[in-house]
């Protein structure tokens, strides 16, 4: 009896064990935009930021921003649900003073983020997918790689598979974004857009626009961000990627250029 009361409950099992092992690896990197997909239960996803280089000049001063080992856990905690936790290990910021002449160097830690991602339709991603992601920013580090107090947010991933090659996505997201000072809060608002294109059975690559509409007490503002990113499967639980973003106007930042590895266990 309690035989085939065992090999019942291993029978009852399989189809969702077979499930998630068949779910393809969706990691959240590269990219402006966040996928919809969720992680299987039980399974884990370590992704690295190696390097990521942002320059933002105006005609006041140039600022340099180096980030090393930024750093995103994440760990599938039910069929359509997952928890994150983010935090970039070191900040090197530059910023020279282009009037007076002088120059800043700020070496410091990243902000940590905590986030929960619901998806609502599709958790592996397939077809359209649609998921809820609310978040809170934790002031670890201290500016200006880290914002300087908390934030929150919520973000609405959603994608759309046109054919095996071709995929579109979009994010909209709405915060309480720190106000340049430091203190205190203000709304933002920022939609991605993009479409997703496989090169090969294990290359992508990924074109997106972003707008923000940033409400900052002390300068409203609206900043228009383009982005180019590939990412290359070694083998179903291994990817390497590589991006660039570009501001297309002034209050964006001028560049953007990034690389890093993200592993799934």
């Amino acid at each position: 009896m309690r035989r085939h009361l065992f090999a019942a409950l291993c029978l009852a099992a399989a189809p969702s064990v077979a499930q998630a092992a068949d779910r393809e690896y969706c990691p959240d990197r590269p990219g402006i935009s966040t996928p919809a997909c969720t992680l299987s239960p039980g399974t884990w996803s370590l992704e690295v930021g190696l390097g990521d280089w942002t320059l933002d000049r105006d005609s006041t001063q140039r600022q340099d921003v180096l980030l090393l080992g930024d750093t995103l856990v994440r760990r599938g905690i039910a069929d359509h649900a997952e928890v994150q936790v983010e935090w970039a290990a070191l900040g090197l910021a530059r910023t020279r003073d282009r009037i007076a002449g002088g120059t800043q160097h700020v070496t410091t830690v990243g902000d940590v983020t905590l986030a929960l991602r619901r998806n609502l339709v599709s958790p592996d991603g397939s077809g359209l997918s649609v998921a809820l992601m609310p978040f809170v920013t934790l002031p670890v580090g201290r500016e200006p790689v880290g914002a300087g107090d908390w934030s929150a947010g919520l973000r609405l991933p959603l994608s759309y598979e046109i054919s095996d090659s071709l995929s579109l996505v979009t994010t909209a997201e709405i915060d309480a974004a720190v106000d340049e000072d430091g203190h205190g809060r203000h709304f933002a608002f920022d939609e991605v857009v993009g479409a997703a294109v496989k090169l090969e059975d294990n290359l992508t690559a990924t074109t997106e626009y972003q707008i923000t509409a940033d409400h900052d007490p002390q300068a409203h503002h609206v900043e228009h961000l383009a982005g180019l990113s590939l990412d290359w499967m070694a083998n179903d639980d291994l990817q390497f990627d590589v991006g660039a973003n570009a501001g297309l106007d002034r209050d964006a930042p001028d560049v953007e250029v990034y690389l890093g590895v993200s592993r799934r266990f």
